[in-house]
């Protein structure tokens, strides 16, 4: 099984390049962020065409919303709210053989890292708290797998400059903190670093204000693919499409994929 999850920033926008991955990587599940549009302007006729029939969206209009396309049907699908609101930021798919599937995609947060002056950052934090909290009550030894742009880059090597960015939305101190909170109350392993050393740099974002991304290489790894211990036996390769950024139209994350042998 491929799984691949990638923050599209608009797949109305996008759409081609959405079907070109399809096309390209063949995964078997494509999980998509920030897809900006409600369940009724979906895009669905171009990604079943290329078979993948089995979409399950969570949108809304103008912001945030997320959608699984798969190739075969869900047994089961929901969707999760999070800090009182409906903003559209988590769903959720049973897959064949009983596999719990999280699309979720966390808050920016804004630029300032302070929760009293800033209403976004507090807004990140509670919803981490939230996940947290929710996660934690969930059976360790299950099957499941949480993907998406989780917006913070962890590690030191997430990121292009740790200390220059310590003071930075998504790779700060208490952000971190959170981030490990949350991935310990599920019992996750993080699988593409499984593959990846801790001491190797990775990035899956690239800053639109760079006016050549690739020249400057000033990333951060925001987008993740956690699995339960059930499933680590059965990871086989990780990959970061890199080269997506130069696309047409490219979103400033670009895709990132996990191959199961299950």
């Amino acid at each position: 099984m491929r799984l691949i999850t990638w923050n599209i920033n608009s797949v109305r926008l996008r759409a081609e390049n959405v079907c070109r991955l399809l096309a390209e990587a063949r995964p078997d599940i494509l999980c998509l962020q920030e897809t900006k549009t409600p369940n009724e302007l979906f895009p669905r006729d171009p990604f079943h065409a290329l078979g993948y029939e089995h979409i399950h969206m969570h949108g809304m209009k103008g912001y945030n919303g997320v959608a699984i396309l798969a190739k075969h049907p869900f047994p089961s699908v929901a969707t999760r709210a999070w800090c009182d609101r409906r903003d559209c930021r988590h769903a959720i798919a049973e897959l064949p053989g009983g596999i719990e599937l999280h699309n979720i995609y966390v808050p920016a947060g804004g630029d300032i890292p302070d929760p009293d002056e800033n209403p976004k950052f507090a807004h990140k934090l509670r919803f981490l708290d939230e996940l947290t909290e929710w996660f934690a009550t969930h059976d360790r030894a299950r099957s499941a797998i949480a993907v998406g742009d989780l917006n913070i880059a962890p590690l030191e090597h997430d990121v292009w400059s740790h200390k220059q960015l310590l003071k930075v939305v998504s790779h700060t101190p208490i952000e971190v903190e959170k981030l490990g909170a949350f991935q310990a109350a599920g019992g996750f392993v993080d699988a593409v670093r499984y593959f990846v050393p801790s001491d190797e740099k990775l990035y899956t974002w690239w800053s639109y204000r760079n006016r050549d991304w690739a020249a400057s290489d000033r990333g951060r790894r925001l987008d993740h693919i956690w699995v339960t211990p059930a499933l680590v036996d059965g990871l086989k390769s990780a990959r970061v499409f890199r080269e997506v950024r130069d696309w047409d139209k490219a979103s400033d994350h670009v895709p990132v994929m996990i191959e199961f042998d299950l």
